[in-house]
């Protein structure tokens, strides 16, 4: 069953395009990724949106997205409230809606 990942950010300022810059090899880097979106949710706020075959599919793929975070973890400002520099979240598809 097809699953998603989302991981919340606070980029610094000035550091957006490091950021940004950080996802352009992940179609090849991180295995098994079916689609993946950047969306910019605030002035220096982004999540990103991937899409997984399955959730064992995700789940291999976590040491990949490890390595790309921590090229560009010094960009990052912590989000407040104990989560660090990241507030991910990840699970399968329940209900496909449209």
């Amino acid at each position: 069953m097809t699953a998603f990942n989302t991981v919340r950010f606070c980029v610094k300022p000035g550091r957006e395009q490091d950021f940004l810059d950080a996802h352009m090899t992940i179609g090849a880097t991180w295995p098994g990724l079916t689609h993946a979106n950047i969306i910019k949710t605030g002035d220096h706020t982004y999540c990103i949106i991937a899409e997984w075959p399955d959730m064992e599919a995700c789940i291999k793929a976590r040491p990949n997205m490890i390595a790309t975070l921590d090229s560009f973890r010094d960009a990052l400002d912590d989000l407040g409230n104990g989560l660090g520099v990241t507030d991910p979240a990840a699970g399968p598809v329940v209900s496909a809606l449209k």
